[in-house]
């Protein structure tokens, strides 16, 4: 895939519309990078000027920064707002709820100000806009499809209308669990524990929430989190349900629906 990273686009004297902060996750993780591939081929598709800063992004400094590591966090995110700043950067868009949260409210204590936003409420625009333009009878059309709520976007942010308005677009049942929006469990990865063995107890937490997914009789459990995805996926394979249920980005079924 042809990205251009800003250093790139201003070698050239250009800028882009926006940014696309890829994160650790959509950068790392073999399982993420399909979600960020998704993603990019959509702004692609759409004709979005964007670009990545490539070897230039650090971590946020979101998991270290909720382990306890103050000191660590303020340097990682020291570093990334002069680069951000040094670009000129106005607008960021993020397919990560941690890296979200952390760029737009965290940063701008510490000196980045920026318009942010999460690639949920990005593809919702885009198809309020009508520039997604999705294809009758995509391959989800009909399927049970349920959303699972990452703690980040939902109850740290209060985004709750835009992934499902999202899921609306593709013709297919929207089932919700019992806990869900406000009242959503959590995946089991968040503040930090993505990193690290859980406490002792009866059950794991991605176990109890994928077990709620499934209740639903969704073949399908959407999600917005690259954490979610992982843990969510997890659970399906402990239940060894991989041949029936899977585990979906939002941006990776809106672009195998385009």
């Amino acid at each position: 895939m042809q990205v251009p990273t800003m250093a790139e686009m201003m070698a050239n004297g250009d800028s882009p519309e926006v940014l696309f902060w890829v994160g650790c996750a959509g950068s790392f993780d073999q399982r993420a990078q399909k979600v960020t591939k998704a993603f990019a081929l959509i702004l692609q598709t759409v004709g979005i000027k964007f670009a990545i800063l490539g070897k230039e992004e650090m971590c946020t400094g979101d998991p270290v920064r909720r382990a306890g590591n103050e000191f660590m966090f303020q340097m990682m995110a020291y570093q990334n707002i002069q680069v951000l700043n040094g670009y000129g950067i106005k607008k960021i868009v993020t397919t990560c709820p941690h890296c979200f949260n952390t760029l737009k409210n965290e940063y701008a204590e510490l000196g980045g100000q920026y318009e942010v936003i999460h690639h949920a409420t990005f593809l919702q625009q885009l198809i309020d806009e009508g520039r997604i333009i999705m294809k009758e009878g995509g391959a989800f059309k009909g399927k049970k499809i349920t959303y699972h709520d990452s703690c980040y976007l939902g109850r740290a942010n209060g985004i709750y209308d835009a992934p499902r308005k999202v899921l609306a677009a593709l013709d297919a049942e929207l089932v919700e669990m019992k806990r869900c929006r406000a009242n959503g469990l959590c995946c089991g990865a968040g503040g930090a524990q993505m990193f690290k063995e859980e406490e002792k107890g009866t059950t794991r937490v991605n176990w109890e929430r994928t077990t709620e997914a499934i209740a639903t009789g969704a073949t399908v459990i959407a999600a917005a989190c690259p954490f979610c995805n992982t843990m969510m996926t997890d659970g399906v394979k402990t239940r060894e349900m991989e041949e029936s249920v899977q585990v979906l980005d939002i941006a990776e079924l809106i672009a195998a629906g385009l």
